[in-house]
């Protein structure tokens, strides 16, 4: 078995998004940027790669080989990656392969259907490497081969207000097949929704090949059509609608976590699922800090870190490399990245601090209560449209004494006085 792990990120639609979102999709990319992670998929979420809680769920699965990431960043993002992967995970093979330009998920399995169908796999699982969840991957398996499945798709259910900004799935409740599909509908169809995880079998590529045929005669009517952009095919409005229409489509629900993360912001609430998933299962794992009188777990501590004993931690807290607390600090629902500093009896609320970022003593950096049942980022205050989560960026200063809250600033940049609510260019 083959797996192909899409790594994909979307365009912003810049003429339907206010100025304001336009800035904060900046700020957060920079975000991403200054973590030295280049992109969302490596960045750190309960002391690890965002995409190293998908391979871990992948190396309990004994039939999986061989692992394909496919995207288009630059082959150096993933060099270092791939190296300490293989070390960690030597039950299966793991290779980038590089779209010569983004063509899609649909598009760069086809692109590279001859690799991925190079060992001759009976079926493939695709995952979306900015997924957040507990993978039940066995029981996909399990439900693909009672179903004698063409496809099984990973659902979730969510309120009914959130559930049109993801993929909509429509299922007999008896059978659990796929009867209808619509990505992110107008009016309310379903709250089951898309998970991102897909497990197929190698006729996926027929049906590929089919939307492909269907786009070329679409172009051969429409002269203006990019003959490029024609190799560009979603999965999700592409194919999934097709295989709704067949047979042999079905979707397991599942009643584990789920989340997306498609923004810095997002990184919280998938922290704090990561953490508790850890906590729950193996209380004794490596850099998890045992409960006491100033740890609320689940605390993960690399141990490089620095933490003073009178500085009280967690719920929900990740400290990362040469990191250092200082006395009587506060730090709860919070990612503090590698080489970051908390001075003495100031408070870390719902953020994220980036490499280098320090925080005065007695100041106060928070963002708004979160829940992993969120599926937002954003709030409203004062009926200004901001983050949820406060985010510094690289080597940020904040001065002693000083209160930030709701704010997202950039790189390099010195806190002398109070802000709220604002983008710091």
């Amino acid at each position: 078995m083959r797996l192909a792990v899409e790594l994909a990120v979307q365009d912003s639609d810049l003429s339907v998004w206010t100025f304001r979102r336009y800035v904060y999709d900046i700020a957060i990319e920079i975000i991403f940027a200054s973590t030295h992670c280049i992109n969302q998929v490596l960045f750190p979420v309960a002391g690890r790669p965002i995409i190293s809680h998908a391979l871990s769920a992948l190396a309990t699965v004994p039939s999986i080989k061989e692992v394909l990431l496919i995207g288009f960043y630059d082959d150096s993002v993933f060099k270092d990656f791939l190296a300490e992967s293989a070390k960690e995970f030597p039950q299966f093979s793991i290779k980038y392969l590089r779209e010569y330009r983004a063509l899609g998920t649909a598009g760069g399995l086809y692109h590279f259907r001859d690799a991925i169908l190079k060992g001759h796999p009976y079926r493939l699982f695709v995952i979306h490497a900015d997924v957040c969840s507990s993978f039940p991957l066995a029981e996909m398996l399990a439900m693909f081969e009672e179903k004698e499945a063409k496809a099984v798709i990973l659902g979730t259910r969510v309120e009914p207000q959130v559930a049109s900004n993801f993929g909509c799935i429509v299922m007999d409740p008896a059978t659990k097949k796929v009867i209808h599909y619509v990505e992110k509908p107008e009016s309310h169809i379903s709250n089951l929704i898309n998970g991102g995880v897909y497990l197929f079998d190698r006729s996926i590529f027929d049906v590929i090949a089919a939307a492909r045929n269907a786009r070329a005669e679409q172009a051969r009517d429409d002269p203006s059509e990019d003959e490029d952009a024609q190799e560009v095919l979603r999965l999700e409005q592409d194919i999934l609608v097709r295989l709704a229409q067949a047979d042999g489509f079905y979707v397991y629900e599942t009643r584990g976590f789920w989340r997306q993360i498609k923004t810095a912001g997002s990184a919280v609430p998938a922290n704090a699922l990561y953490l508790q998933k850890l906590f729950q299962t193996d209380i004794d794992a490596p850099h998890l800090a045992r409960a006491s009188a100033t740890i609320v777990p689940p605390v993960y501590i690399d141990p490089t870190a620095s933490v003073d004993p009178t500085a009280k931690l967690g719920p929900n807290v990740s400290v990362g490399p040469r990191a250092r607390v200082g006395a009587g600090a506060r730090v709860k629902e919070a990612i503090l990245l590698e080489d970051t500093e908390v001075k003495h009896d100031a408070c870390v609320l719902y953020s994220i601090l980036a490499r280098g970022v320090k925080v005065g003593a007695w100041a106060r950096v928070e963002g708004s209560h979160i829940t992993p049942a969120d599926h937002s980022t954003v709030t409203f205050k004062n009926g200004v449209r901001v983050q949820s989560v406060s985010i510094l960026a690289q080597d940020v200063v904040v001065g002693d004494e000083v209160r930030l809250q709701n704010c997202v600033v950039l790189p390099h940049k010195e806190i002398k006085s109070d802000v709220e609510n604002e983008v710091i260019m």
